[in-house]
């Protein structure tokens, strides 16, 4: 048998393998074109910083700390704004040799259009769309809680933009299924599961909140065991549709990567563990080569949702 075949096809988008840098873990990419022996073409894509209309500040320090098998972040999506971004830094990282997917948010529905349109005009190869942004139109609840809001967000992307459409859906809701049917119905082509879990930390000297915004995202090896259950949930709502997703969670080596695929993903999103080691990413993709090869597969196609129930 010959030499395992990584590339994958997510949504239209051909990634040289199913490894992908999560959008926040690696900004716009820059400090790792500086980094000694990072190449970009030992990963498939990267997820670029979260852009919204208009410049953000984020939120105020501490913005992030570290936790058992984890981090807490709560940047507050700081970023120069779409039309910087567009204008400024995607000339300058272009002709990466690895795919570039933008990563937008918003605080009403319109903006999420305007956005998607902005970036339609550029090299990107695709836009993930960041529904866990609170909804300043409707009292602060995220996007990503109500299906049919999320749906709404996912019918003002399409309007903007005729580049493939991935949305990442947030584990903070009842059903993560009834999201997921709700933006496939809309016309997203793929899934990224899952954005991270909500939490928080607690200083019992100064008995304060130890993030600034009091509340973060709970990203790393502890919310593996949830991103898996929520990848293998969206599978069964996603895969009759043919719409792919891009598992992600705690994923730190190629093993913790087989098992996403497993479950239901075609890609995977390291993201927590760069922080650790940024040239984690092309580890991950050797680390599924191997598997391939030893487990007697010739695709990472051949393997995806393959997860079976244990013998008795």
């Amino acid at each position: 048998m010959g030499k395992p075949d990584l590339k994958v096809d997510f949504a239209g988008i051909q990634l040289a393998n199913p490894v992908v840098l999560l959008s926040g873990c690696v900004g716009f990419g820059e400090d790792l074109a500086r980094l000694e022996g990072f190449d970009f073409g030992d990963v498939g894509a990267i997820c670029l910083k979260g852009t919204t209309l208009t410049a953000r500040q984020g939120n105020p320090p501490p913005r992030v700390v570290e936790t058992a098998s984890g981090m807490l972040n709560a940047i507050g999506l700081q970023n120069p704004g779409a039309r910087h971004v567009v204008d400024e830094i995607l000339p300058r990282i272009g002709n990466w040799p690895t795919k570039l997917i933008a990563n937008i948010a918003g605080s009403n529905v319109e903006e999420y259009g305007e956005v998607a349109r902005i970036f339609d005009n550029s090299p990107v190869a695709g836009i993930e769309i960041n529904i866990s942004c609170p909804n300043v139109k409707e009292g602060g609840a995220a996007f990503g809680s109500d299906p049919l809001v999320a749906a709404r967000v996912v019918d003002a992307v399409r309007k903007g933009t005729s580049k493939p459409i991935i949305t990442k859906l947030s584990p903070n809701v009842t059903d993560i299924r009834t999201v997921a049917k709700a933006v496939i119905d809309s016309g997203t082509d793929g899934l990224s599961a899952i954005n991270t879990l909500m939490g928080m930390a607690v200083d019992i000297v100064s008995g304060e909140a130890v993030l600034g915004n009091f509340q973060g995202g709970l990203s790393g090896a502890a919310i593996k065991p949830v991103a898996l259950l929520q990848v293998w949930r969206v599978y069964e709502v996603a895969q009759p549709h043919g719409i792919p997703i891009m598992g992600q969670g705690g994923i730190e080596t190629g093993s913790d990567a087989v098992e996403f695929i497993l479950a239901g993903s075609s890609a995977v999103g390291v993201g927590t563990s760069l922080f650790k080691n940024p040239l984690n990413g092309g580890d991950v993709a050797v680390g599924v080569g191997e598997y391939l090869a030893e487990s007697g597969h010739d695709s990472v196609a051949s393997l995806v949702g393959t997860l079976k129930a244990r013998s008795r």
